[in-house]
C-alpha cells in the first residue's frame, strides 16, 4: 500500500537542526523519566509485598494539614500527591498542549490530521470494549474512561530499550498523539468526574482565572502573579467539588506564549510558557511522576487468583488498554492513509504502526489517576482496577517491546 502524502507537509527530516536537537532531548528526558516510572511502581508493589508493607499504608495515610488562621486543607498524604502534585503535573501538559497547538505539532491541519483522529479513536474502542463487559455493573461502568489513557513517559521509556533503530517520526506520533489523549482525558474528568460543587468556590476560582486572563491581555510576561494566581485557583477548585488538578490545567492555559514561531530550540529567546516548561519538566519527569507511581501503584498480590484477574472491571480495562487501543489507532491510521488524508510518518509502515499501537496500550499514570478519581469511596474496585491497569501497562509494554524489535531494522532510524 503506497503512503499518500498531503501537499505542504513538512517531513522531518525537514525540520531545522536545532528542533532537532530540543526534540531529541524531549525525547531523551522523557525516555529516562519512564524507566524512573517503571522502577517506582515495581518498588511499590515490593513495598506493598514485604514486610515494609504497614510502613507503606502509614506513609499512604500521613496526615498532613496546612493551616492560615480559621482556613486549613486536612489530607492524608497520598491525596496531596493525588490532588496537588498531580495538579503541577496538568499544568505541565497545559503548557505542553498550549505550546503545540499555537506553535508547534498541533499548529496545522497536515500535522493534526492524524495523531487527532488516532487518538480519538484511540479512546472511543477501549471505552466501549469495557462498557460492553461492564454493561450489567452499574458501579463498574463508573471506570469507562480508565482504559482511554496512553502515558507518554512509560511508552517513550520502552522506545528508549530500541535505541537507534526507532524513526523520529515515530516518537513524534507517539508524543503527539498522547498530547491529544491528555487533552481528552481532562475533558473526561472535568465532565464525568467532579461532584458536590460550591458555588461560592468556584465563584471565587472563576475571579483568579479572570485575574489571569486580565494579565495575560494586558501583556504581562511576568511569572510570578500567574503562579500566585495559580496556587490561589487551586485553592479554590480543591474546595469547589471539581477535581483539583483541573486549576493546573486552567493556570498552564494562562501562560503567555508571545513567540509565534515557537523559539523553544532558541539558546536566548524563550516565552514564558517555554521557560515555565523548561523548568517543570525535569521536576515532574524525575520527581511528581515517580512519587505519584510509588503512591499508587502498591497492589498487595497476596491471595489474588485468575478469578480476579478475569472479573468484569479487570478484565474490561485490560482488553480495553491492550487490544482496544491499538486496533482503535492503527484502524484509524490505515482509514486515514487509505482515503490520502493523511500519510503514516517517515520511516514508519503498517508494522511500525500496529507497535506504535500496542505501546499505546501502556496506561499507567493518568489510567491510575482516573481510577482513583473513578472508585474513590469504593475501596474494592479501585483495586480491581489497579489490578487491570498494571497487568495491561505490563502486557503492552512487553508485547510492544518485542514486536518493534522484531519488525524494525536499525537503517530505519
Amino acid at each position: 500500500m503506497s503512503d499518500a502524502r498531503p501537499p505542504n507537509r513538512r517531513s522531518v527530516s525537514a525540520l531545522p537542526g536545532r528542533a532537532v536537537h530540543a526534540l531529541s532531548e524531549f525525547f531523551r528526558l522523557e525516555a529516562a523519566g519512564g524507566i524512573l516510572l517503571i522502577a517506582a511502581a515495581l518498588l511499590a508493589l515490593i513495598f506493598a509485598n514485604s514486610p515494609l508493607q504497614a510502613w507503606y499504608l502509614a506513609f499512604q495515610e500521613m496526615p498532613v494539614q496546612v493551616r492560615i488562621g480559621e482556613f486549613s486543607i486536612d489530607k492524608p498524604l497520598l491525596l496531596w500527591i493525588n490532588d496537588g502534585l498531580m495538579a503541577v503535573f496538568f499544568l505541565l501538559v497545559a503548557l505542553e498542549i498550549k505550546r503545540e497547538t499555537l506553535s508547534g505539532q498541533l499548529s496545522s491541519r497536515d500535522q493534526l490530521i492524524l495523531p487527532m483522529v488516532c487518538a480519538a479513536a484511540g479512546v472511543v474502542v477501549p471505552a466501549l470494549i469495557f462498557w460492553w463487559i461492564n454493561r450489567d455493573q452499574a458501579e463498574a461502568l463508573r471506570g469507562w474512561a480508565i482504559p482511554t489513557a496512553t502515558d507518554i513517559a512509560f511508552a517513550l521509556g520502552i522506545l528508549a530499550l530500541l535505541g537507534s533503530r526507532v524513526p523520529l517520526g515515530m516518537k513524534l506520533l507517539l508524543s503527539t498523539i498522547a498530547v491529544v489523549d491528555d487533552l481528552i482525558a481532562i475533558l473526561i474528568i472535568a465532565l464525568f468526574y467532579s461532584h458536590g460543587m460550591s458555588l461560592v468556590a468556584l465563584g471565587l476560582a472563576a475571579v483568579a482565572l479572570f485575574a489571569m486572563w486580565a494579565l495575560n491581555r494586558r501583556g504581562v510576561t511576568a511569572l510570578a502573579p500567574y503562579i500566585v494566581l495559580g496556587v490561589v485557583l487551586w485553592v479554590c477548585v480543591l474546595k469547589s467539588g471539581v477535581h483539583a488538578t483541573l486549576a493546573g490545567v486552567a493556570t498552564g492555559l494562562m501562560i503567555p506564549h508571545v513567540d509565534p514561531h515557537n523559539k523553544i530550540d532558541d539558546e536566548v529567546e524563550h516565552s514564558p510558557l517555554e521557560h515555565l516548561e523548561h523548568a517543570l519538566h525535569p521536576w515532574v519527569a524525575f520527581a511528581i511522576l515517580p512519587v505519584f507511581a510509588f503512591a499508587n501503584a502498591g497492589l498487595a498480590l497476596g491471595g489474588l487468583e485468575l478469578d480476579d484477574l478475569l472479573s468484569p472491571l479487570p478484565l474490561g480495562i485490560a482488553l480495553g488498554l491492550v487490544l482496544g487501543k491499538p486496533v482503535g489507532i492503527v484502524l484509524a491510521a490505515v482509514l486515514m492513509r487509505s482515503l490520502r488524508v493523511a500519510r503514516f510518518p517517515d520511516g514508519m509502515g503498517l508494522r511500525a504502526m500496529i507497535g506504535l499501537g500496542l505501546l499505546c496500550g501502556i496506561g499507567f499514570t493518568m489510567s491510575l489517576f482516573i481510577g482513583s478519581l473513578a472508585f474513590s469511596a469504593d475501596a474494592l474496585r479501585y483495586t480491581e482496577s489497579v489490578i487491570g491497569v498494571l497487568v495491561a501497562s505490563l502486557v503492552s509494554a512487553t508485547v510492544g517491546l518485542l514486536w518493534l524489535r522484531a519488525t524494525l531494522r536499525r537503517t530505519d532510524a
